[in-house]
């Protein structure tokens, strides 16, 4: 199934099932969310679009592999009704051979990506570390199938005329068992939105944004230069804002913001403007 859902001045977003967004980048196995796409063109490359449910257990994290869609139209407002099974993690394979099964190795790879978001000062020295690794070794990035899985669901009001998206998470089927922090994603292409900014005066361009560092403004947004396209999030009371943009290579290429908080709440609610600026 894929949803496109015209908004305006050539800009519309699109949603489908995972067979239907397939690319180069290792992310292409996951269950993408809410894509923008401008005169035909999806702006999404590596990230995996608005409301898109994350979890994590400890350092483990679980991505969605799969989705159930409904939709309903009532004039400009598109609902749409989707229940994500969130069932995948990522592993790491070596050039054309199965992927590697060394609980030890992905204690340090999740230790790893840890580090990098939480110690700014150490990012460029962890990942070109990352970078050598995998490079020496042929390592790969792929998603498989995880012995844990759960669902969350998620409704999408947009309103085609104003660009307003609504998101509402409810995570009364999630099972809480070990999980210690719930991520809801809102990224778009790393390319294409190189330029943050937020209501606190705050503007970064390209790697001054960070890969992974909280938002304490009440606003703020990513602006494509290229394509004069903006989306903006407030910040939301009982949870935590982050922003972040990474590009490397054939596989990151993300920039977008992130909420996190905790199991226990069971519905959240937060809205993405998407505004077209010239």
């Amino acid at each position: 199934m894929e949803i496109t859902i015209p908004l305006f001045s050539e800009i519309s977003v699109k949603i489908a099932t995972a067979s239907f967004t397939r690319t180069h980048f290792p992310s292409s196995h996951l269950q993408k969310g809410l894509l923008l796409i401008f005169a035909g063109h999806e702006l999404a490359e590596e990230a995996v679009g608005f409301g898109v449910p994350v979890i994590k257990r400890g350092l483990q994290t679980i991505f969605p592999g799969d989705v159930n869609l409904v939709s309903h139209v009532e004039g400009s407002v598109h609902t749409l009704t989707a229940r994500y099974t969130l069932n995948l993690e990522e592993k790491i394979t070596r050039t054309g051979a199965e992927s590697l099964e060394i609980k030890l190795l992905y204690d340090l790879k999740n230790l790893l990506a840890e580090l990098i978001r939480r110690f700014p000062l150490l990012r460029t020295f962890l990942t070109t570390l990352s970078n050598l690794l995998r490079g020496l070794f042929k390592w790969e990035t792929t998603f498989e199938g995880s012995e844990f899985h759960t669902f969350v669901n998620i409704t999408y009001t947009i309103d085609a005329r104003s660009g307003v998206v609504n998101v509402t998470v409810n995570t009364s089927d999630l099972f809480t068992e070990g999980i210690t922090e719930v991520a809801l994603m809102n990224e778009q292409g790393a390319l294409t939105f190189d330029h943050y900014r937020d209501s606190s005066g705050l503007q970064l361009h390209g790697s001054e944004i960070g890969c992974w560092d909280e938002v304490t403004a009440d606003q703020a947004s990513f602006l494509s230069d290229d394509y004069q396209i903006e989306f903006s999030l407030a910040r939301i009371e009982g949870a935590r804002l982050f922003r972040g943009r990474e590009l490397i290579g054939s596989r990151l290429a993300w920039a977008g913001f992130g909420y996190s908080f905790p199991p226990s709440s069971q519905v959240f609610n937060y809205s993405v403007k998407i505004t077209k600026l010239a």
